[in-house]
């Protein structure tokens, strides 16, 4: 279990990996000052989403490879270095016929589902006719020049593509999450702009006011200092807390039992922290800013305490962290009702990405109208064709119809009517 949950958080969260399953050391624990606790079976991981394009493909790929005895063996006596280095993907060219078979049907299915997106793409851009096997290239995570088999190379290109996509995840939803807070700010002023001056004043008035509201809170503790630890021993774990203890404390949030404190597990202990500032009820309230704070606070955690950069603690890492001055003595926290998140140049800067944004749309939406008239007036004009085609056809029947023509005889003249 700890050698799966190490390279699940590693691989998953921070880059990716091949696991394995075995049972972790028990870390010992004083049962007598825990009370009321559930104990938590072993189980198998469900690994969390990792926000790439290709998650379901890398997930299938690790449980495929995780059933071949050989391959699991191996990664048993692997570390993180060698994994991540691409050594271990030669040790696929070991493994059983049928894993391979279904890793190559695997490949061939992500295959079809980029070029379904390359090709969904395209048509929407009115872009016909390209190679979508060139347009294959721009995705890292698979060798595309052999699209039927899955090599050790595929291996290899999948663990080093994620290992460096999720080493910037969270940089990127940090991009994100000012863009988020960006395109508020636009769409307040723009809404502003649409008042007269006596509602503009009582929106302003408003705004001012709802902000007040927000950052009237408790004081937030440091994130992963004692007084933060100690308040969540006492109103989460209900024990006493002149009893604090890290090392029970430690067990008590390593939910899985694995040996570590995975991001997860991390964040999870920041809530009551995070309750303190927002609640979903109230309306000057941003569940999307709450997120982003518990983000910082579990980069700020593991910046402190995760000292060998695997994105996992472990206990003695934690308990060499519960002996700093930072843990007893930290310096305040600041919110993020405390901090500017953007500048006004930022702001104009992205305002005008989103005018030529709106300005592309537009210019798409006008063609794509003509288009649409255009595809009218041809149906128009085909029907009406139509219409021609269909009264020419009728005239010529009533025209033979009317002419009629008399039957021939036995001998070819003509008989007359009588």
């Amino acid at each position: 279990m700890r050698w799966r949950t190490s390279l699940l958080q590693y691989y998953f969260l921070s880059a990716t990996c091949l696991l394995i399953t075995f049972e972790a050391v028990p870390i010992d624990i004083d049962k007598t000052k825990v009370q009321n606790t559930q104990p938590v079976e072993s189980a198998k991981i469900e690994p969390p989403d990792t926000g790439l394009y290709y998650d379901e493909y890398l997930k299938q790929v690790i449980d495929v490879l995780e059933t071949d005895k050989h391959f699991r063996e191996k990664l048993q006596k692997a570390d993180i270095e060698e994994i991540k280095s691409g050594r271990l993907s030669k040790e696929l060219d070991l493994v059983s016929h049928h894993v391979r078979t279904k890793l190559d049907e695997l490949k061939r299915q992500e295959v079809g589902r980029l070029r379904m997106l390359i090709k969904a793409k395209l048509d929407s851009l009115q872009n016909i006719g390209m190679d979508h096997q060139a347009l294959l290239k721009q995705f890292d995570h698979l060798n595309h020049l052999n699209p039927d088999k899955f090599e050790s190379t595929d291996l290899d290109m999948l663990i080093k593509a994620a290992t460096s996509d999720l080493e910037h995840y969270d940089k990127t939803r940090h991009e994100e999450f000012k863009k988020y807070e960006m395109m508020k700010e636009h769409e307040r002023r723009e809404y502003l702009k649409t008042l007269n001056e006596e509602k503009r004043k009582e929106e302003e008035s408003k705004f001012e006011e709802m902000k007040k509201k927000h950052e009237n809170h408790p004081k937030v503790n440091h994130p992963g200092s004692k007084d933060q630890l100690k308040e969540v021993w006492e109103e989460t774990d209900g024990l006493d807390p002149n009893d604090f203890d890290p090392k029970t404390f430690f067990k008590l949030h390593d939910v899985n039992n694995d040996g570590f404190l995975d991001e997860q597990e991390l964040e999870a202990l920041f809530t009551k922290e995070l309750e303190k500032v927002y609640d979903a009820q109230n309306e000057e309230d941003d569940m999307v800013e709450m997120e982003e704070e518990r983000l910082r606070m579990r980069e700020h955690v593991m910046s402190e305490v995760d000292t060998n950069k695997d994105r996992l603690v472990t206990l003695e890492e934690f308990l060499k962290a519960t002996e700093k001055k930072e843990f007893l003595e930290p310096d305040s926290w600041e919110t993020l009702d405390q901090q500017q998140l953007f500048t006004e140049e930022e702001l104009k800067e992205y305002e005008k990405i989103i005018a030529l944004q709106e300005d592309a749309l537009k210019k798409r939406a006008d063609e794509l109208q003509k288009q649409k008239e255009e595809l009218r007036y041809q149906h128009d004009q085909l029907e009406a064709r139509k219409q021609e085609y269909h009264q020419a056809i009728q005239q010529m029947e009533q025209k033979k119809l009317q002419q009629g023509t008399a039957p021939s005889g036995t001998t070819g003249e003509l008989k007359p009517h009588i």
